[in-house]
């Protein structure tokens, strides 16, 4: 994405984890933020275009599974026939009916429908960790990156920054090479995972706002061996690694099982684990996991909202942060599609766990725990994407959101207190404009959501819980 060199003035804008006035932002050519002047005088401010509310950098959501946004809502209700526990488990064989449904143009409409959702909600890039590969029927597509580049062209065509994270799987379990019939699609190798990366490389040449990572699906669904070679590719191409890790009690249990590790253990022992990985959820550990995670350089991504849905478990938020681990927020199932809403259940959930109030506050060492939790979310979209994306200072990449100057939650709360109040005060849209790379994008589109409800027709067709 190219853009003309641009100057923005905001009245109130956070900078450096706190908000300053009459801020003066200018944007280079290439999208990154050249300038940011705080307290600008009237003569500086000549010619800048006012941005209509206050203003907050935009947040990566470092864990999506796109065609997961087909199955928002419909998870709620036990099937006939389901077992009398519901869990996680069970959750995942209905969510694999979304999966072996969904051909490439359909997961391009409906990833348009949840990327014009996530910039509403005040995202600006994606990191996709993407694991259809394969046809309907199992077989191989005749470009490998047949369905990652649907999600390519859906990011273009609404405008948010996407990290493409093709994902290794190859496994249904630690006790099997296979994988189970309703699997087939996820099928793949090291070497046909390096594929993917290299197509889109190719085909997001010249934009910076998409690049590529590689995600390793879990220990459970991922052989050591394979794990290592593509983990070591990654790293000599200085890419970003996501891994699932230790979401589950079952999951736990399984690795102490045929390791005689936890996962995080494993992986600390057995991988080159450093700052370029980020692990998703890591909801069941022990101190000594997470001090070595931190000693490793490694990232932690929370997905508060859906480890609720499923009934994952709490984060261990205050012993991460008693070690001072970098983490970042991601909304994996889509359950919720707004960064304001992950970061209340991340706080709220520590208040029910430990009944306390504001525990964020204390953990983080912060007087708000909004402005605590918002300003490590932002910084741990720099490890998660591999990119540019730490905020409002130069050399950043100039994503932002302009709130909406007459939001109910805002109205009569003083500048210094609006983020409290858009954290814990705002469950609907905050966003009035987003901006990527300094241009604006749209956050509403009526014609992909037509079509997103054509293609929900067309995906749940005669199927019956």
């Amino acid at each position: 994405m190219k853009n003309e060199a641009l100057s923005y003035l905001a009245r109130h804008a956070w900078v450096g984890g706190a908000w300053a006035q009459d801020v003066l932002l200018g944007v280079a050519k290439d999208g990154l933020w050249s300038q940011v002047q705080v307290n600008a005088t009237a003569q500086q401010q000549a010619g800048a275009m006012v941005l209509n509310g206050p203003v907050l950098p935009g947040l990566v959501n470092a864990h999506s599974h796109a065609f997961q946004r087909a199955i928002a809502g419909l998870a709620e209700r036990r099937s006939a026939g389901a077992p009398a526990s519901d869990d996680f488990w069970s959750w995942r064989d209905r969510m694999y009916c979304a999966a072996n449904r969904i051909n490439p143009l359909q997961l391009e409409t409906i990833a348009c429908q949840l990327y014009s959702e996530l910039l509403a909600g005040g995202y600006t890039h994606v990191c996709e960790f993407h694991y259809l590969h394969n046809d309907l029927d199992g077989s191989a597509y005749a470009n490998p990156a047949e369905m990652s580049l649907a999600l390519v062209r859906a990011a273009r065509r609404t405008g948010i920054g996407l990290t493409l994270l093709p994902t290794l799987y190859m496994r249904s379990g630690f006790d099997t090479n296979a994988l189970r019939d309703d699997q087939r699609r996820f099928a793949s190798t090291p070497d046909s995972i390096v594929r993917v990366v290299e197509a889109v490389q190719h085909q997001a040449a010249g934009d910076a706002t998409i690049n590529v990572g590689i995600a390793l699906h879990s220990l459970r669904a991922v052989a050591p061996t394979a794990l290592n070679e593509l983990a070591a590719y990654a790293q000599s191409n200085r890419l970003p690694v996501h891994i699932h890790i230790a979401e589950q009690v079952q999951e736990v249990a399984d690795c102490v099982a045929h390791t005689g590790l936890r996962p995080i253990e494993w992986l600390l022992t057995h991988a080159a684990v450093d700052a370029r990985w980020n692990l998703v959820h890591a909801t069941h550990t022990t101190a000594d996991e997470l001090a070595g995670v931190q000693r490793a350089g490694a990232s932690i991504v929370i997905c508060p909202t859906t480890e609720a849905n499923l009934g994952d478990g709490v984060f261990d938020l205050p012993g991460y942060a008693g070690v001072g681990g970098n983490w970042s927020i991601g909304s994996d199932s889509h359950v919720t599609r707004t960064w304001t809403e992950e970061l209340r259940w991340l706080e709220y959930s520590q208040r029910l766990s430990l009944r306390k109030r504001n525990v964020a506050a204390q953990v983080l060492q912060h007087a708000s725990s909004a402005a605590g939790m918002f300003e490590a979310a932002l910084a741990g979209g720099r490890p998660a994407t591999g990119q540019a994306l730490a905020g409002i200072a130069v050399g950043q990449r100039a994503d932002f959101v302009v709130l909406a100057p007459q939001l109910p939650a805002l109205l009569g709360i003083a500048p210094d207190e609006v983020l409290d109040a858009v954290v814990f005060s705002s469950p609907g849209r905050d966003a009035d404009s987003v901006f990527v790379a300094g241009t604006r994008v749209g956050v509403e589109h009526q014609e992909a959501a037509k079509a997103f409800a054509q293609v929900m027709g067309e995906v749940w067709n005669g199927y019956k819980r």
